[in-house]
């Protein structure tokens, strides 16, 4: 496992009885996680500012102790936008600190490097690949997530750099891509279990993703750095390797997982896998 241990802006203090006691800044929130199955004592004690509930029904909400205006918070020299969305997110996964180090890493130096960031989201990718000089094509299709990620690139400065964004279904992007011959040194996908594209396209993790990979393969340049997923429906780290390995023509295949330390009784928190097929 890769753990995240130099993200000074967030932490995760302790964790008990399906729920984590955050940092974020000077920010502190109680959230349900359902890998969480220890007991450590009553976390609703603790110093918090929001609490969210989840219901029975499905969904939740969050309960504030103070008013909560969206803030910044920095991972070494990039800014983010925190907020409180539904279902408990805030915008961010702080494990994907592993993935940015990475991106930056295989960019580092070089130069006229293209990037497709597949459901994209606020943008945490896109932005580690535009700090080392990458061209990013940033996809999602959510309206609202476009826009946050906009406000992040604008946030850290780097709106001047070339970044197209666009509000697609991923797998009719992808199609129409292969169609006008367009090619990417880079390709990151980040996608969810299930979701609904921007005309109600049906997206299921384990119907669509191998095809979805082996449609992305057709992408890549003559000269490859990286091909990323991530993933936090609970599958194996085995199977992203199997479907690379499966899809891929050329290149080198690992996956493992990513997690978070908790400051109180050093545990690790596991957060999602990744896998990845490595050119150079």
């Amino acid at each position: 496992m890769k753990v995240v241990n130099d993200f000074k802006d967030y932490e995760i203090i302790d964790s008990s009885l399906g729920m984590k006691y955050e940092r974020w800044g000077n920010i502190y929130l109680l959230r349900p996680d359902p890998l969480v199955m220890w007991d450590n004592g009553n976390l609703f004690t603790k110093k918090l500012d929001a609490i969210y509930y989840r219901s029975s029904t499905g969904g939740g909400h969050w309960e504030n102790k103070r008013e909560i205006k969206p803030f910044v918070i920095n991972y070494k020299d990039l800014k983010f936008n925190i907020k409180q969305m539904g279902f408990k997110h805030t915008g961010l996964f702080p494990e994907q600190a592993i993935n940015w180090n990475l991106l930056r890493e295989k960019i580092k130096g070089k130069k006229n490097i293209r990037v497709l960031n597949l459901f994209a989201y606020t943008g945490g990718a896109s932005l580690a690949c535009l700090k080392e000089g990458a061209s990013v094509v940033h996809v999602d299709s959510s309206k609202g997530m476009i826009e946050w990620a906009k406000e992040n690139v604008k946030l850290n400065k780097l709106e001047d750099l070339s970044i197209r964004f666009i509000v697609d279904d991923v797998l009719k992007f992808v199609k129409r891509e292969i169609r006008r011959g367009n090619k990417y040194d880079i390709v990151i996908m980040d996608p969810p279990s299930y979701g609904k594209g921007v005309n109600g396209e049906i997206w299921s993790l384990e119907k669509d993703l191998f095809n979805l990979v082996k449609l992305t393969q057709e992408l890549l340049s003559d000269h490859p750095l990286l091909f990323m997923i991530n993933s936090y429906s609970g599958l194996s780290p085995i199977i992203l390797e199997n479907i690379l390995s499966l899809t891929k023509q050329k290149g080198k295949v690992s996956s493992y997982e990513i997690g978070l330390p908790i400051t109180n009784k050093k545990l690790v928190l596991p957060c999602g896998i990744t896998g990845i097929i490595e050119y150079e």
